[in-house]
């Protein structure tokens, strides 16, 4: 049984990495005396490395140990014998990229299917969907295909932002990317809002968080998703 969270931001404004999501994560992880990291979407540029020593700080406050992906000369072997996987945020053309390089996209895909306990954040959380078509990233680097892991029925666009009435700038908001990805493609797209996460249960996919989500479908009005909404029930989530 599929056993996921997938948030939309590690970091809420004033809070610590994480901070808002360790009571999750203890449930989540609770079976887990160590996790693989993921770091390759490496935000800001940082080191895989510096990257994994920053998880594995917050990690240890729940007695969980931390090894990053990039320590291992077999992954796919890693990924097969890991207890929990958390893939962290930052550049999803990056990640994606590194994942087909490394040949274990259809690996972590299988695994997290087979049940092992998975915690994606932005980056990360982009990649359980169908596609990465709907990130708010630069295309940094050319991934061999947009193909993700397809745990979802659906795209995210983490970090989604409602247009701001009283701002003076013109370009376009996140509802007009996500209306220009709909006049090309038919894949529903979440936005989830910061301090929102999905708690993925087998096919239960609830939303998390205080506040709504917003479900975008290709020629139809856009939905407010209440909290507590069971996303693995809704039949208009596909065309």
């Amino acid at each position: 049984m599929k056993n996921l969270i997938i948030a939309s931001t590690s970091t809420l404004h004033g809070g610590g990495y994480l901070g808002y999501l360790l009571p999750e994560l203890k449930i989540l992880f609770k079976n887990c005396k160590s996790i693989i990291f993921i770091p390759y979407a490496r935000p800001g540029g940082i080191s895989e490395d510096e990257y994994t020593e920053k998880v594995t700080t917050v990690f240890s406050t729940l007695n969980i140990n931390v090894t990053g992906l990039q320590e291992f000369e077999n992954p796919k072997k890693a990924l097969l014998e890991a207890e929990g996987i958390f893939t962290g945020g930052g550049n999803t053309f990056l990640l994606v990229a590194k994942l087909y390089e490394n040949k274990v996209m259809d690996v972590l895909a299988d695994v997290i299917h087979s049940g092992i306990p998975y915690l994606g954040t932005s980056a990360g959380s982009n990649i359980t969907g169908i596609s990465m078509q709907t990130t708010n990233d630069m295309p940094i680097v050319y991934p061999p295909s947009f193909k993700t892991l397809g745990i979802i029925p659906f795209n995210f666009n983490p970090h989604y932002l409602d247009a701001d009435l009283q701002s003076k700038h013109m370009g376009e908001t996140r509802e007009t990317r996500i209306k220009e990805f709909h006049a090309f493609n038919s894949i529903p797209v979440l936005g989830l809002r910061e301090g929102s996460w999905l708690d993925v249960k087998g096919e239960e996919i609830i939303l998390k968080g205080t506040l709504t989500a917003r479900l975008f479908k290709q020629n139809e009005n856009t939905v407010e998703i209440t909290s507590g909404s069971n996303l693995g029930n809704k039949k208009n989530l596909t065309n």
